[in-house]
This record gives structure tokens, sequence and C-alpha cells, in this order.
């Protein structure tokens, strides 16, 4: 019985080509927003509503995106294999959702959730504004983005100790490597893939194989690899 476990993990540069601006890359939104200011604790509790009027802007500008052909790759082939692949993403858009994925693990949250921070209740708002709304669950005012900032604990990092635990292949699209450490992935599985722009020799050595082509270039070898590893 075949047991193989295939990890996925995407990053930003899975959503670019869908037209959802990076933070870290040239023109990112860290370059407008400087990130203490908006993606930190310290500034959230400086400036509470500009944090949640940032947010807002982006969930807002994410109703009008589609999926690219990478999404709906990953989404193929997730369903396809839906005992033997995990897919986990650093995105906190639903463009993998909205391309039919399954079970797709957000680990720093998404836009198109909100949280209450008097009972920690968890939910959907789609892709409007926060304003005026309250908890569902407890009428609290007191709500926020769901989405993880910086000093604060990411509670889906607990599917990154399964990944180092059960993973034997291992798949990165589009993320530098540097918020989660994917080198170190690499090195604990039987076979790796890694899909950036950029090469990286610090990070690339360790990947058994590297596609330096937009995601939706590289996944039909990347799916192509999958489907050979797991036959």
């Amino acid at each position: 019985m075949n047991e193989k476990k295939v990890y996925i993990l995407s990053g930003a540069g899975l959503s670019a080509e869908s037209g959802i601006r990076t933070f870290r890359e040239a023109d990112g939104l860290w370059e407008e927003y400087p990130v203490e200011e908006v993606c930190s604790v310290q500034g959230f509790a400086r400036n509470r509503q500009k944090v949640l009027d940032f947010y807002d802007n982006l969930r807002i500008n994410l109703e009008d995106k589609k999926p690219n052909r990478a999404h709906q790759g990953l989404a193929t082939i997730k369903n396809k294999y839906p005992d033997h692949i995990v897919m986990l993403t650093q995105n906190v858009d639903d463009m993998l959702e909205r391309a039919g994925c399954q079970d797709v693990i957000h680990l720093h949250g998404t836009l198109v959730d909100l949280r209450c921070e008097n009972c920690e209740e968890v939910f959907r708002i789609g892709y409007r504004s926060q304003n005026g709304l309250c908890c569902p669950a407890c009428g609290s005012e007191q709500i926020r983005h769901n989405v993880v900032m910086f000093k604060e604990a990411a509670p889906a990092y607990i599917y990154l100790r399964d990944l180092y635990e059960e993973a034997d292949m291992v798949v990165v699209i589009g993320t530098s490597g540097y918020v989660i450490d994917t080198a170190y992935m690499a090195q604990l599985v039987d076979y790796s893939i890694l899909n950036n722009l950029d090469e990286d020799s610090n990070i690339d050595q360790y990947f058994s194989k590297c596609f330096y082509l937009p995601a939706t270039q590289a996944i039909d070898e990347i799916i192509k690899e999958i489907e050979t590893f797991l036959a």
C-alpha cells in the first residue's frame, strides 16, 4: 500500500501572477506600508485603526482576483491524491480554494476570515470591510483580521511539525525560505522540489530539483514530478 506523503508549501510567488501584490519583493506592500506599522503587534497596539484599514483594503482588493494556472494545477493534484498530499500555504488569499483545492492549511491565517478578540470565534467575512460588524457568536465589537502578525503565535505551525515527522517529498513554490526554513525541510525528505524566480545558493543547494520560472510555467513539470514520486 502506497503511504507516501507529499507536502506542498506555497508562498507569495504562487499568487503574484494573479495580480496579488507580494509584501517583500520590489514594489511590494512593505515599500508602501512599513512592516512595523501594519504587520506587527506593536503597530497594532499603537494604531489599531490603521492596521484594520490596511487589512480591510487587502481583503476588498482580493475580490476581483482570479486563480492562475498554478493554483488550478495544485488543486487538481491535491484533489486527485487527497490522502497523499498536504497543502500548506503562507498566503492569506483564498486563490487555492477558489481554484477548487480542498483542505488548504493556511499557516498565517486568511483575509476572508475575521477573529473575535473576546471569544476567539473565527468567522468568514468574504471580501467586505469589517466596519460596523460584530462577532456572530458573542456580539462583541472587538473583532480583527485573522492574519498572523509579527510577534504573534501561529497556531497552524503545528502542521510543520507533522511535515518534519512524516513527509517523504517536499515541494516549495514561491517563497524565499526565510520566514519558514525550507532548506531544513529539504534535508529531511527523500526528494524535494523548489520553484522560485531567483536563485539562492544558500537554500537551493539542499533541493533535489529547482525550477527558476514563474509558477504558472513550472507547474506542469512539478505535477509530473509529484505523480512520478507517488506512482
